[in-house]
């Protein structure tokens, strides 16, 4: 049983999702689904990317007089 679904409710699935798209669009179906699951894995492993480009001098002195 998969997330409680029998093996006749997953058959039952299988079929209507067969029906809707086809057989030709499964193939691009699971292969744009994996990528999918693969680019969220990564991001979630991956650590947050931290900004080290410099400010401009515009920018500092607006955040020197905003701390006064």
């Amino acid at each position: 049983m998969l997330g409680g679904l029998g093996v006749w409710e997953l058959i039952i699935v299988l079929v209507i999702i067969l029906i809707i798209f086809g057989a030709g669009k499964l193939p691009e179906i699971g292969s744009s689904l994996g990528k999918g699951i693969k680019s969220f894995r990564k991001a979630i492993k991956e650590p947050d990317e931290i900004d080290i480009t410099p400010k401009k001098e515009n920018e500092e002195a607006k955040e020197e007089e905003s701390k006064k």
